[in-house]
C-alpha cells in the first residue's frame, strides 16, 4: 500500500515565512516542500517559490536543520 503525502493547506506559505524569518529549514519543513512538489495541484508561483527557498540553501544563505 502506498502512502499518499498530502500538504496541508496554507502550509507552503508558512515554511516561506519561517525560512525567511530564521533562515533555517527544519526536516518538517523539507517533508512539507516534498509533499508540496509531489502534489499535482501546485501553481506555477509556488513552484517558483519553493524553487528560490533550494537556490538559497546551495547558495548557502539558508541553513538545513535536524
Amino acid at each position: 500500500m502506498l502512502n499518499q503525502l498530502q500538504l496541508i493547506p496554507g502550509a507552503l506559505a508558512d515554511i516561506m515565512a519561517s525560512v525567511a524569518d530564521t533562515q533555517t529549514l527544519t526536516i518538517g519543513d523539507r517533508y512539507g516542500l516534498m509533499a508540496a512538489l509531489l502534489d499535482d495541484t501546485l501553481q506555477e508561483d509556488e513552484r517558483r517559490a519553493i524553487d528560490r527557498i533550494l537556490h538559497a540553501v546551495r547558495r548557502g544563505n539558508v541553513r538545513l536543520h535536524s
